[in-house]
């Protein structure tokens, strides 16, 4: 199993909310299962408190390394590195040989990463260039494929932006639940990959499939604020929100001119109080009228 990356929202949280978020990994190392995890631009690049992770199967790219294992016959290599914040674009070949992947005989190869790479699309914005961008040329042969977190939306890169064939496909599997409202209609999942040794050095992918999993709904919500006491626009957001899954993802905007006094429905305490536990909700107000 490899996690792409941002495991947690930040780099600064307690220590019992990255003992939660590794626990789903640490079950399946018990099992046998080995994993490996590349931190990334939330973690700033490291686990925090990294003895949490400590287990024999769990690897963390917290520097540039390979871990070779035998599987089902067959030596693989996972190389890795963690993110990298900071003009990618001039230190990719430097982080990659790093890993010291071409000392370590294997029959197949991965690299994982957590970066963007150009031609990987979020929404309808296409990354081309820039110093926090991989060109597609400098994507190195002897890989089977690169395996990258850090894009949420689920795509596969195989050919650079002048239409040439990359040395390695990169596989963005995208994140497993929506974070944002322009991601309400993305399917959110997982890909599994099944790779064998080759004529090409690092093997190659001879089969990949996409697993959607079940991700929060998102919505929008509308409310014109104009003329509405405290009471009625308290009434009329606890109504917008009712008719809505109780676990969905909701940006609520407030339309029109706020009625003195009015603004209380607004406030965070307040509002929580307007739909379930479950719900998440993000509000924003935009003044209309005289």
């Amino acid at each position: 199993v490899v996690h792409g990356g941002d495991l947690l929202y930040r780099s600064k949280v307690p220590p019992g909310l990255v003992a939660a978020a590794l626990e789903p990994l640490l079950e399946v190392a018990d099992r046998g299962v080995p994993v490996f995890l590349v931190p990334g631009n939330h973690e700033r690049s490291a686990l925090p408190y990294p003895l949490l992770a400590s287990h024999a199967n769990l690897h963390v790219f917290d520097r540039p390394r390979t871990v070779v294992l035998e599987l089902n016959g067959s030596r693989t290599a996972f190389s890795g590195f963690p993110c990298e914040c900071r003009n990618i674009r001039a230190r990719f070949a430097d982080l990659v040989r790093a890993t010291g992947w071409e000392d370590c005989p294997a029959d197949i190869r991965f690299l994982c990463m957590h970066q963007t790479v150009e031609g990987a699309r979020v929404h309808n914005y296409t990354f081309r260039r820039g110093a926090d961008i991989i060109p597609g040329r400098d994507i190195p042969g002897g890989f089977a494929a690169v395996l990258s977190g850090h894009i949420q939306r689920s795509q596969v890169l195989e050919r650079d932006l002048a239409g040439r064939a990359l040395a390695a496909p990169i596989l963005y599997p995208g994140s497993v639940e929506r974070t944002s409202l322009a991601e309400r209609r993305e399917a959110k999942g997982l890909f599994t990959i099944t790779a064998a040794p080759g004529p090409e050095a690092g093997g190659a992918v001879v089969d990949r499939s996409f697993h959607e999993l079940p991700a929060r709904p998102m919505y929008a919500a509308v409310v014109d604020a104009a003329g509405l006491d405290v009471s009625a626009l308290s009434q009329r957001i606890e109504h917008e929100l009712s008719a809505l899954p109780p676990d969905a993802v909701v940006q609520l905007r407030v339309e029109g001119r706020l009625v003195p006094g009015a603004e209380v429905a607004l406030r965070a305490e307040h509002l929580r109080s307007l739909h379930p536990a479950t719900m998440t909700v993000e509000y924003r107000w935009r003044r209309t009228g005289q």
